[in-house]
C-alpha cells in the first residue's frame, strides 16, 4: 500500500493543478520534475529534541520596551489622527494579479507537491523590483477567530529592502513595509503600501523601521515582526495607521509636514521585545538566537507565538520555540507577563538548517502539536525547496518526483500563516520575478505524507 501510495504522488506530482475562487484553473508549473543535484535543500531534520527549561528560559527570555501613550497621541494627532486598516483598505491602488494573469515563469515557482488551490502575482512593477523582497505573510485568519477584520478578509505580507542590515543613504526610502491586501473578494485582490516607522523626538518625529521582516503576526489588534541588529522584535498597533501629507523623498517631519519616501501611509512602533541575554548571535548553539520566522498557534491556550532561529553561521541544529501571549483584557495581542518579562513555555532544537518559515498546529483531539518547517534549496535561488512536518519521533516530506526528491515546496520558500476558518496555509515565494502569494490546504500538506 505504501509503495502505491507513492506512485500516486509521483502521478500527482506532474502538474500543478488547483480550483480558484471556485473556477477550476490549471497551475502549471515550468518544471516538476527536479533532479537529484537539485534536490540539495531535502535532506531530512530529523525528530525534534526538546531543550532543557533552564537553558532555553536563558537564551529565549525577553522583556517588553513600550513606547509612551503621550508619545503615540502627540504623533497621531500631529498627523491628522488615525485611519486604521480601514482607511488604508478604502484607499488601494495595486491590484494583485489572478494565476491565469501570471506569467509561466512565476507559476513555475509553486509547489509540485502538494498544490496550491489559490495563487496570486503581485503588481508587474512590484514583482520586478530589485530593491525589495518578499518575506513574510499573516492574515485576519490570525486576527480574529472570525476570519475577519471588521467585515473584510485582509492579508498583510511583509517586504524588506535589501541593505536593510546597513544604514540608510539620506533621502532614501525606508527598510521595511507592509502591503495592506483586502482578500474579501478572493478574484480581484487589491493593495496599499504602508511603511513601518518608529517615533521619535517625544511622537513629534519618526524615523524608517530596519527590519528583515522575516517573520510577522497579527494578532487581535498587533503586529509583531521580527527586527534587525539581533533587536529581537517590534510591535505595532493596528489601530494606528497614519496618513503622510507630502509626497517628498525624506521620511520623517519636513517644514511641509510629514513624509515618508512617497509613500502614502505609515504606521508608528508602539514598542519592542528585547532578549534578556543582549544581542543575538546566528550560528552559535548556546548563544542567544536571532530571529528568523514567526507564526500564530491558535491551538495552545492562550494562543502562542511560534519562533524559528535565522540562519547563519555554522550551527548544525535550529532552535523552534513559543511565547504564550497575555490573556489580561487590557494587554490585547502583547507577550509578557504584567511585569514586561517574557519566557518560552516550549523550546526544541531540530537538524533541520536554513529554516525559512515555522508552523506549530494541533489537530482536534491529537496529543500533541506537529511542527511545519520550509527549507530552501541548499543549491541556491530558483530551485524548489521543501516542507518538513516533525514531532520528537521524526520528520516527514511529500516525494514528488521520480527520483524520490522531497524539494517540491514552493521556490524561494517564506514564512508560513494557518488560516483556521479555511484550514489554508498561507505563504510566499521571494525569488525575483517568481514571487507569488499562495494557499494550500494543511490537510492536503499532512496527505501528501500518507
Amino acid at each position: 500500500m505504501k509503495q502505491r501510495g507513492r506512485h500516486r504522488r509521483r502521478r500527482r506530482g506532474q502538474a500543478l493543478r488547483a480550483t480558484l475562487a471556485g473556477t477550476a484553473l490549471a497551475l502549471t508549473a515550468a518544471a516538476t520534475l527536479i533532479s537529484t543535484s537539485q534536490a540539495t535543500g531535502g535532506n531530512s531534520p530529523g525528530g525534534l529534541t526538546e531543550l532543557r527549561a533552564g537553558s532555553a528560559s536563558q537564551q529565549l527570555g525577553l522583556h517588553e520596551n513600550l513606547t509612551s501613550r503621550e508619545s503615540l497621541d502627540t504623533l497621531s494627532g500631529n498627523m491628522g489622527g488615525n485611519v486604521g486598516v480601514e482607511g488604508v483598505l478604502d484607499d488601494t491602488d495595486h491590484a494583485l494579479r489572478n494565476t491565469a494573469d501570471c506569467s509561466a515563469r512565476e507559476r513555475s515557482a509553486l509547489p509540485v507537491e502538494p498544490t496550491a488551490t489559490r495563487a496570486y502575482c503581485w503588481d508587474r512593477a512590484d514583482a520586478r523590483s530589485g530593491q525589495w523582497q518578499p518575506r513574510s505573510v499573516t492574515t485576519s485568519g490570525d486576527a480574529d477567530v472570525t476570519g475577519q477584520w471588521g467585515t473584510r478578509r485582509v492579508i498583510l505580507a511583509g517586504w524588506t529592502r535589501h541593505g536593510a542590515e546597513t544604514a540608510p543613504a539620506a533621502g532614501r526610502e525606508g527598510f521595511a513595509k507592509v502591503a495592506f491586501v483586502d482578500a474579501t473578494d478572493p478574484e480581484a485582490l487589491r493593495y496599499r503600501w504602508v511603511l513601518l516607522v518608529a517615533p521619535r523626538s517625544g511622537g513629534k518625529d519618526f524615523t524608517a523601521v530596519r527590519s528583515g521582516l522575516g517573520g510577522m503576526v497579527w494578532y487581535q489588534d498587533k503586529l509583531i515582526v521580527t527586527a534587525a541588529h539581533g533587536a529581537g522584535l517590534l510591535v505595532f498597533d493596528l489601530h494606528r495607521v497614519l496618513r503622510t501629507g507630502v509626497a517628498g523623498a525624506a521620511v520623517g517631519r519636513t517644514g511641509d509636514g510629514y513624509s515618508a519616501a512617497g509613500y502614502r501611509y505609515v504606521m508608528p512602533a508602539i514598542g519592542s521585545y528585547d532578549p534578556d541575554g543582549g544581542s543575538c548571535t546566528r550560528g552559535r548553539d548556546r548563544a542567544v538566537p536571532c530571529f528568523g520566522s514567526l507564526s500564530l498557534d491558535r491551538t495552545t491556550t492562550p494562543a502562542s507565538l511560534v519562533a524559528t532561529e535565522a540562519a547563519g553561521g555554522r550551527a548544525e541544529r535550529t532552535r523552534v520555540w513559543r511565547y504564550p501571549f497575555s490573556t489580561a483584557a487590557y494587554r490585547t495581542g502583547l507577550l509578557a507577563d504584567a511585569q514586561g518579562h517574557v519566557d518560552a513555555v516550549e523550546a526544541y532544537s531540530t537538524k533541520g538548517t536554513g529554516v525559512s518559515g515555522v508552523l506549530s498546529h494541533r489537530s482536534a483531539g491529537a496529543r500533541e502539536a506537529r511542527w511545519y518547517v520550509g527549507r530552501p534549496s541548499g543549491s541556491g535561488g530558483g530551485l524548489h525547496g521543501s516542507l518538513w512536518r516533525q514531532n520528537g519521533d521524526g520528520a516527514q516530506a511529500a516525494i514528488c518526483t521520480a527520483d524520490q526528491s522531497h524539494a517540491c515546496w514552493g521556490v524561494g520558500p517564506g514564512a508560513l500563516s494557518y488560516w483556521p476558518q479555511t484550514g489554508e496555509l498561507w505563504t510566499l515565494t521571494d525569488t525575483a520575478a517568481r514571487r507569488v502569494l499562495y494557499a494550500v490546504p494543511l490537510s492536503s500538506v499532512d496527505k501528501s505524507l500518507e
